[in-house]
């Protein structure tokens, strides 16, 4: 049979999660191309760029689909496991699930809406478009929907990750000095965070207090102004507070008053850099658009 489309993968793929057990995504897939009874031909088919498997790519959409209505959930790397609600879900035996049965899920509701400067709804932009812009869009949602995978697995991680990571980021952006320096600069604080101080370049010129706190809650103004009071006492004019939850306004608006240089970076902000900075993430694929060189046509 043809290879389904991923809105046809989501029912199967949430069926087969119904076991309530941790399944590996190459589990999945091997489970889903002998249900769709693929032969060899089909499974190995390759998309355009030549990166990635037709039917594979396809399980992934599903999957991440399914994953923001809230029906699934990312273990640890690479695995799914059914949540209650995708339970509740699979009890009202569904003929199907595609896009708009999802649509009933605020939370999916909020990944597939993207901020329109004009609020324009998604067909109308589809129509009125050019191909440039339709493309910006769909690289905008899935950069949206990775950023905030990410974000859900820096916030599972342990805390001796979740200080790698920091250390990792703060190297690639040029911070730190060497990755031996920075990871001896920066450590754990117990309280569900990471603090220390850095080099702000490789000759270590000035340097930079770190605070990071792997939270749920939202940071406050009140922590915020710790932050800049234990500045004092390290010597230093310039600090990074970094958590995976958010700021509160009053957080915000303090550090804009104040005469240290003080850099807040919330959760959304965090994963942003994550992905600008190759941590956590590769690359699947990449277009070069390309127009007509008039130049090169200009006859003398």
């Amino acid at each position: 049979m043809p290879i389904p489309d991923f809105q046809s993968i989501m029912l199967p793929l949430l069926k087969f999660a119904s076991d309530r057990k941790e399944h590996s995504n190459r589990e999945s897939i091997d489970y889903l191309a002998n249900y769709f009874e693929l032969n060899e031909e089909d499974r190995k088919k390759i998309l355009p760029s030549g990166q990635q498997y037709v039917f594979d790519n396809r399980v992934g959409w599903a999957r991440t689909f399914l994953k923001k209505a809230g029906l699934l959930e990312s273990t640890r790397r690479s695995y799914i496991q059914i949540t209650e609600k995708g339970i509740e879900e699979l009890n009202k035996n569904p003929e199907k699930i595609n896009v708009k049965y999802l649509e009933q899920f605020p939370e999916f509701i909020e990944f597939r809406n993207l901020p329109r400067e004009r609020g324009e709804d998604e067909q109308k932009i589809e129509l009125e478009q050019t191909p440039e812009e339709l493309l910006e869009y769909g690289y905008q949602r899935i950069k949206r929907g990775l950023a905030q995978e990410l974000l859900n697995l820096v916030k599972k991680s342990s805390p001796r990750f979740f200080e790698k990571l920091v250390v990792d980021l703060l190297i690639k952006m040029g911070y730190g000095g060497s990755l031996k320096e920075a990871g001896e600069a920066v450590g754990q604080t117990g309280d569900g965070g990471i603090d220390g101080i850095i080099k702000e370049d490789k000759l270590g010129l000035d340097i930079i207090y770190i605070q990071a706190k792997r939270w749920d809650n939202v940071v406050g103004s009140k922590d915020v102004r710790n932050f800049v009071g234990s500045l004092v006492g390290q010597h230093s004019n310039k600090g990074v507070f970094i958590t995976t939850s958010s700021f509160t306004k009053d957080a915000l608006d303090y550090v804009k008053k104040i005469s240290h240089k003080v850099i807040l970076i919330d959760g959304e902000m965090l994963a942003q850099l994550m992905i600008e900075n190759d941590i956590g993430v590769t690359k699947v694929s990449s277009y070069d658009i390309k127009k007509i060189d008039t130049d090169y046509f200009e006859e003398e």
